[in-house]
């Protein structure tokens, strides 16, 4: 494989057809996580490397000697005393007969040129050549501004490899004793695509202006990082994710970086990844010190199991021409190993999808190791959170298939983010972690994807906020979008710098689900917090299994009620029978009528009912691919 990129020195029924319609569509913007340490520069504590490195002075773009190499940087495009260390590889290339398998640590010494990103991991090719009736936008009006945004968010599409394991580093010169905090940002894309390249995850200003360490990185996606072949161990992108981690824990100080600080924070399937990491490195050294999951959990978007995942693998070989379930599985497997990457991609049904039962195409499956069958209760990695969604996550679904029924967008916006959020966040509690919770409200014009009905604060549309990477050649960001993102950036950084008592220091309440403690950001464009009671917004919730909390017992037991009250000085328990607390009964957010069981609602995908708490096939199928 050609590396010279490193080292060159310069509820109701869709018609079938319109489903396969939205199937095609809506995938092309879906939605839109062990290696050893090795190398001399790992057996140098931190302390050491941080202190060696005082001794000359630090510059911007200075070649710092990592395990995978001496690695040459510049200063950032738009912030020059931001250094800037892209496409360094973590992991030997996943090519040949690395193809399938858990990923290699790379070590190197040859120069590496941090100029340019690395390629994106390949994904999937999915979206067909399907078209859609122009009638179906007649009562939906699409801004300009939201054509120009997707191809901002697809320019990762342009460089795809299977050779792609690299990550990207943004930092100011250190100055004094002691290491930066470091955030790793894991990207969105429903685990079949996306990149670190792609501009609105630039991490330049969060790196210059809170002098945090921002690392970004890729990891593999569709079949080659989640292949569901039963020859193969699962969930590989989830095993990237882990050795790019682990080359930030042996290597960041040597950029001025703390690696006893290390905060992940992602979106989408980003934060889906952060989250289903807290969980499986929980008995191990887990690395990251804190957690910010946005717009992503371990079970909003479905969990299929190996069964689902074999199925897709199969459909998948068949297309390729190497056999199918009934065929030899040894053969089958030798066949794609024969395969360009490309082929594979290119050959990926697109019933992969709307057979794939539960969950998303390919993505992390249950293997009781890294993803589990059943998160309520689990022990999680004990560490402060940081999490929440944005308030019309479906704003981006409803542009990209308006015969979506709004009804069905609610149920998504509830029980794909608002519901499994709510869920998460009491679980942090109820395991004595300092949690925190947020609802994004921020609508700005360069951010407006349709008017009518209005877009509002859609999933992803805080994402180029935080970063400040808003696409202001379109529209400039209002002095109200500018002050917002300040704002955001600061409290992010905040909370990794002092994960226990920053954001409380920033007037942010601990999260409990009877006082005011919800922070709502960018509420009516304003800055600051404003605080909503903690359950506000999660009155479609009850149909989710919980842990409901009484400070009147101490038995533990699972029960399928509301989201649990977490009062303030309350010793959280659990009972199966809760004595006290409740949801508000205003509600700002659709879900399902007082007439309307949730238990009972599903969307009938063809044959196929789809029960609300599964909707991550039905409804993710809506638009979540791009999306991040």
């Amino acid at each position: 494989m050609n590396r010279s990129w490193w080292h060159s020195n310069t509820p109701p029924s869709l018609p079938v057809a319109i489903l396969d319609q939205v199937m095609h569509l809506l995938l092309f913007v879906l939605l839109c996580v062990v290696v050893g340490h090795g190398s001399n520069a790992s057996n140098v504590s931190p302390p050491q490397r941080l202190a060696a490195r005082q001794l000359a002075a630090w510059s911007v773009g200075q070649t710092v000697n990592t395990t995978s190499g001496p690695v040459s940087g510049h200063g950032a495009a738009k912030l020059t005393d931001v250094s800037e260390y892209l496409g360094i590889p973590y992991a030997q290339p996943p090519v040949g007969s690395l193809r399938f398998q858990p990923p290699v640590r790379y070590e190197g010494t040859s120069p590496i040129n941090g100029t340019d990103f690395g390629p994106s991991c390949l994904a999937s090719s999915i979206t067909g050549n399907a078209t859609v009736d122009p009638s179906v936008y007649a009562n939906i009006t699409v801004t300009s501004i939201a054509v120009d945004l997707m191809f901002d968010i697809n320019e990762w599409a342009d460089n795809q490899s299977e050779d792609c394991l690299t990550l990207n580093i943004w930092t100011k010169p250190q100055t004094g004793g002691e290491g930066k905090a470091v955030m790793v940002w894991i990207h969105g894309g429903a685990y079949v695509s996306g990149g670190s390249a792609v501009e609105w995850y630039n991490g330049q200003y969060l790196a210059g202006t809170e002098d945090v360490i921002i690392v970004s990185i890729n990891y593999r996606l569709s079949i080659f990082g989640f292949p569901g072949n039963p020859l193969s161990r699962p969930n590989l992108g989830l095993l990237d994710q882990r050795l790019a981690v682990e080359w930030v824990r042996d290597n960041i100080a040597l950029f001025g970086g703390d690696p006893t600080r290390i905060t992940l924070f992602g979106q989408s399937a980003g934060g889906g990844s952060v989250d289903l990491y807290s969980y499986a490195w929980a008995d191990a050294d887990p690395i990251a010190r804190a957690f910010i999951p946005m717009s992503g959990t371990a079970t909003g978007f479905g969990l299929p199991t190996n069964l689902t995942a074999n199925a897709n693998w199969f459909n998948a070989t068949a297309a390729a021409g190497c056999g199918g379930v009934k065929d030899d599985h040894a053969r089958v497997y030798e066949c794609m190993m024969g395969k360009t990457g490309e082929e594979i991609a290119r050959n990926i049904p697109a019933n992969t999808v709307a057979d794939s039962g539960a969950g998303l195409p390919f993505g992390p499956v249950v293997d009781e190791v890294l993803v589990f069958s059943n998160y309520t209760g689990r022990k999680a990695v004990e560490a402060p959170m940081l999490i929440g969604n944005t308030h019309n996550e479906t704003g981006l679904f409803r542009m990209m298939a308006p015969m979506i029924p709004e009804s069905v967008l609610a149920a998504v916006n509830d029980n794909a983010f608002t519901c499994p959020a709510a869920l998460r966040a009491a679980e942090s509690v109820l395991q004595g972690n300092p949690t925190w919770r947020y609802r994004y409200f921020g609508v700005f014009p360069n951010m407006v994807l349709s008017v009518q009905p209005e877009s509002g604060a859609w999933h992803t549309s805080e994402v180029p906020v935080l970063f400040n990477t808003t696409p202001s050649d379109l529209l400039p960001d209002t002095p109200e979008e500018a002050e917002i993102g300040s704002y955001l950036r600061r409290a992010w950084a905040t909370f990794a710098k002092d994960p226990y008592n920053g954001l409380t220091e920033l007037g942010w309440p601990k999260y409990t689900t009877t006082k005011k403690s919800l922070v709502r950001l960018g509420y009516d464009n304003q800055t600051g917090p404003n605080l909503a009671v903690g359950n506000k917004y999660d009155s479609a919730c009850q149909s989710i299994p919980v842990i409901v909390v009484s400070a009147t017992t101490t038995v533990y037991s699972v029960s399928t009620a509301v989201v649990p009250p977490l009062a303030d000085g309350t010793t959280p328990v659990v009972t199966s029978n809760p004595t006290s607390g409740g949801l508000e009964t205003e509600t700002t957010t659709a879900g399902a009528t007082p007439s309307e069981s949730p238990s009972a609602l599903a969307i009938n995908l063809g044959n196929r009912p789809l029960p609300r708490s599964n909707m991550a096939l039905g409804i993710l199928v809506l638009g979540l691919v791009i999306f991040l």
